[in-house]
C-alpha cells in the first residue's frame, strides 16, 4: 500500500516538473479548437466569424495573440505579430480557442489572420499573371506514359485543343469534395487528374497556342445538372429540381457565393442556335478576354479593364474563351440580370454547376442559371438524333464554372 503512495507521489511530483521544464500549463494540456473563415465583425471583448457552416463567435482576452499572416505564403509558421487593431471585417482568419469553464464560451487563443488589403492586392497581381500565361478548359484525356494533358478550351464560337506538360517541379492542386472555395483546395497529384475534371493551368504557351509547359495545375471534378424546379425553400435557401438526366429529384442549396443569373431570352435563343450550327457568331471584334485566377472564396470580381483588346488572352474565369479569338462569356454574365431565389417558380428549368460531392440528390451551388430552356431543347433534340445516348448540356457560363 505505501509503496503504491510512494508511486504516485512521484508520479505527480515528475508531472509537475515537466509541466515547469516545457512550459505546460493547464490550459495547453487541453485540445484546441480551430476556426476558419472571414471576419464578420470584430470588437474589444468579441470575434465573429462567418464559417462554411455559419457564424461563430470566440472571446478575445488580453491574453489572446494576434498573428499576421502573408496573402503570398499563408504560411501560419512565418506568421509576424499583430494586434487587436488590425484586424477588420473582411480579413480571413484562422482561429485557435480553448473551451472556457461554463462549456459554452470559446476563447481565443490565438488569431491568425490575412489582411483584406494584402488579399486583395495580391489578387490583383495574380489576375494580371493569369491573363497572360493562364488557360482554363476541360480535361479530354491524361497520357500518364507523356506526362501530358488534353484541354479542350471553349470559346463562344469554338473551341481549340491544348496539350499541357506539368514541369518536374509542378505544384498540383484540386478542390476538395463539396467545396468550389480555392482556399480550402488541398495539394495533389499528377494521378489524380481524370478525363472530364475542369483544369486551369498556369505556365509557358507557345507561339501556336497549342503547347503549355506549366508550372501550377489547378482541377476540380464539377458537375452541371439541368431540371425543372418542383419547390423552393426561401427560408433554407434550397431548391428541388427534377433533374432532366436522372429524373430524380435533387436538392440544390444556395450559399452566399452562389452567383444567380438569368440568360436573357433572345440571347439564349441565338447561343443554343449557334451551338446547333446555325445563327450567325457572337462576340467578333472588340470581344472582352479575361482570365481571372482563383481568388480566395466567392466569386473573383472583373478587373478594370482587363483583357480588353489584348493579345494573348485566354478565355474568362470560367472555362469560355479560346486563345487569341473572340469570347468572354462569363464577362457577359456578371452583366446578366440577377435572380433570387423568390424570382424562381415551380414549372421553371434551370440549370446548376457545382462539385461532384458524396450525395447525388444534394447539390451545393456555384451558379445557378434559369432562362435556360433553348439550351436544354437544342441537347435533347441533339440526344434524340444520337439515338438517345444521353443529353449533353453545354450551358455557356456553367460549363467548367467552379474556379470562384
Amino acid at each position: 500500500m505505501l509503496q503504491n503512495v510512494l508511486i504516485s507521489v512521484l508520479i505527480f511530483l515528475f508531472s509537475g516538473v515537466f509541466a515547469l521544464v516545457f512550459g505546460q500549463t493547464p490550459d495547453a494540456a487541453i485540445k484546441p479548437t480551430y476556426f476558419s473563415g472571414d471576419v464578420a465583425a470584430i470588437s474589444a471583448t468579441t470575434l465573429s466569424i462567418t464559417t462554411k457552416t455559419g457564424t461563430v463567435s470566440v472571446a478575445l482576452s488580453d491574453k489572446t495573440a494576434f498573428k499576421k499572416v502573408s496573402a503570398e505564403t499563408r504560411s501560419l509558421t512565418t506568421a509576424i505579430a499583430g494586434a487587436l487593431a488590425d484586424v477588420v471585417a473582411g480579413d480571413q482568419v484562422t482561429v485557435s480557442a480553448l473551451q472556457a469553464a461554463d462549456g459554452k464560451t470559446m476563447n481565443a487563443r490565438t488569431v491568425y489572420f490575412v489582411s483584406k488589403a494584402d488579399i486583395l492586392a495580391k489578387n490583383a497581381k495574380d489576375v494580371a499573371e493569369w491573363q497572360r500565361r493562364g488557360i482554363a478548359g476541360k480535361i479530354t484525356a491524361v497520357n500518364a506514359q507523356t506526362n501530358q494533358i488534353t484541354v479542350d478550351i471553349r470559346g463562344l464560337t469554338g473551341s481549340t485543343t491544348m496539350t499541357v506538360t506539368p514541369k518536374a517541379d509542378a505544384k498540383f492542386i484540386r478542390y476538395a469534395p463539396d467545396s468550389e472555395r480555392f482556399d480550402e483546395a488541398k495539394p495533389s497529384t499528377f494521378t489524380e487528374i481524370k478525363a472530364g475534371d475542369t483544369i486551369r493551368a498556369l505556365g509557358d504557351k507557345n507561339t501556336e497556342g497549342t503547347a503549355m509547359t506549366a508550372e501550377t495545375v489547378l482541377t476540380g471534378a464539377f458537375l452541371t445538372v439541368a431540371g425543372t424546379i418542383v419547390s423552393t425553400d426561401p427560408a433554407k435557401n434550397e431548391v428541388v429540381i427534377k433533374d432532366l438526366q436522372t429524373n430524380k429529384d435533387v436538392t440544390v442549396a444556395l450559399g452566399t457565393t452562389s452567383v444567380m443569373k438569368k440568360f436573357p431570352s433572345e440571347m439564349a435563343e441565338r447561343m443554343a442556335g449557334m451551338q446547333a450550327g446555325g445563327g450567325a457568331a457572337m462576340g467578333g471584334p472588340g470581344g472582352v478576354q479575361i482570365v481571372r485566377p482563383p481568388t480566395q472564396g466567392g466569386q473573383g470580381q472583373p478587373a478594370a479593364g482587363a483583357g480588353q483588346g489584348q493579345p494573348g488572352g485566354n478565355g474568362p474565369r470560367g472555362m469560355g474563351g479560346r486563345p487569341g479569338g473572340g469570347g468572354g462569356i462569363d464577362d457577359m454574365l456578371e452583366r446578366f440580370p440577377s435572380v433570387t431565389i423568390a424570382d424562381l417558380k415551380a414549372g421553371d428549368m434551370i440549370a446548376v454547376s457545382s462539385t461532384k460531392g458524396v450525395t447525388p440528390d444534394r447539390i451545393r451551388a456555384i451558379k445557378l442559371l434559369a432562362g435556360v430552356e433553348p439550351f436544354i431543347r437544342m441537347a435533347q433534340a441533339q440526344a434524340g438524333r444520337n439515338g438517345g445516348r444521353g443529353v449533353d448540356f453545354n450551358i455557356p457560363g456553367l460549363d467548367g464554372a467552379g474556379f470562384p
